[in-house]
C-alpha cells in the first residue's frame, strides 16, 4: 500500500510539473520593446491581456540592436519597437528567422514650415529640407511624392534619393540636412519634412503644426515580431488581439496628441 501512495505521489508531481511547465510556455511571454511610448503602450497590452489568460513580461531595452538579437536567441518571445523597412533590414544583414504578425503604430513624418500655410502656397524654386540618411532621406522625399509635389522612379524604392526625382513640376530645390537639425532650419526654408520625435522635441505639434503628414499605413508603421517557429503558436492571436483592443486605442489617441497614430 505504502508503494502504491509513493507511485501516485510521484505521478501527481509529475502531472502538476508537466501542467506548470505547458502552462508557462501557453502563457507567459517575454516582449522586448524600448523606452518611451513602445514600452507605456505595452503596460496597456499587458493590462488587456491578463484578461484573456495571457501573461505578458515586458523587457526594456536602451537600442535597437538588441531587441532583435534577444528574439533571435530565444530570450524575448516577440518584440514591439522598429518598423517593418528596419526589420527587414535586420533579417537580410544578419539572417534572423524574425517575421511580422501586425502592425501597431505610426510615428508620422510631417512636412512643416514657417512660411506657408498649405502646400499649395509653395512657389517655384521654394527649398525644402529633407533627412540626408538613407532611410529618412527616401521618407521625406515619399512623403513629397505622396503630396503631388515630385515623382520618383518607379525603382527608387524607401530609400530614393534626390537624384530619383524625374518629375518636379515646381523645380523645388531639395535641401538635405542632417534629421536632428532640420527643426532649427526652419527659418531658412520654405518647408521640411521632419520626423516626429524631432519635431516635438522643437515643439511642435504634428497633427496641429504640420501641412502634411504621414498616413498611419505608411510603409514605416511599428509592428509586432516574433520567431518564424512561433507562428502558430495560442498565444500569438492573444497578443494581436490584445494590441487591437479598444482600450489601447483609446490610450494612444488620447496620450501622444497624435504625435503617435495607432495603425489598426
Amino acid at each position: 500500500m505504502q508503494r502504491r501512495f509513493v507511485l501516485k505521489l510521484a505521478a501527481a508531481f509529475s502531472a502538476a510539473a508537466l501542467f506548470a511547465t505547458g502552462a508557462h510556455a501557453e502563457d507567459t511571454i517575454k516582449v522586448g520593446v524600448t523606452g518611451g511610448p513602445h514600452a507605456q503602450i505595452m503596460e496597456v497590452v499587458k493590462t488587456v491581456a491578463a484578461k484573456n489568460g495571457l501573461n505578458i513580461k515586458i523587457v526594456e531595452f536602451s537600442d535597437y540592436v538588441q531587441p532583435n538579437a534577444a528574439l533571435a536567441g530565444g530570450d524575448l518571445d516577440a518584440n514591439s519597437y522598429q518598423h517593418d523597412p528596419y526589420l527587414q533590414a535586420q533579417v537580410k544583414d544578419r539572417g534572423y528567422k524574425l517575421i511580422r504578425i501586425a502592425d501597431t503604430v505610426t510615428y508620422p513624418m510631417g512636412i512643416y514650415s514657417k512660411k506657408i500655410k498649405s502646400l499649395a502656397e509653395l512657389k517655384p524654386g521654394a527649398r525644402i529640407a529633407v533627412p540626408n540618411d538613407p532611410t529618412n532621406g527616401g521618407r521625406g522625399l515619399l512623403l513629397l511624392q505622396k503630396q503631388g509635389l515630385i515623382k520618383l522612379r518607379a525603382d527608387a524604392g524607401l530609400k530614393a534619393t534626390p537624384l530619383d526625382i524625374i518629375e518636379n513640376p515646381k523645380k523645388l530645390k531639395i535641401v538635405e540636412l542632417d534629421a536632428a537639425q532640420i527643426p532649427r532650419s526652419l527659418d531658412d526654408v520654405d518647408a521640411a519634412a521632419i520626423n516626429t520625435n524631432f519635431a516635438m522635441q522643437a515643439g511642435l505639434k504634428p497633427r496641429q503644426d504640420a501641412i502634411a503628414i504621414e498616413d498611419p499605413k505608411s510603409p514605416y508603421v511599428n509592428i509586432i515580431a516574433i520567431r518564424e517557429a512561433d507562428r502558430n503558436k495560442p498565444w500569438v492571436a492573444k497578443l494581436v488581439a490584445a494590441y487591437h483592443s479598444p482600450e489601447v486605442k483609446q490610450y494612444v489617441d488620447s496620450t501622444f496628441g497624435g504625435a503617435v497614430i495607432t495603425a489598426w
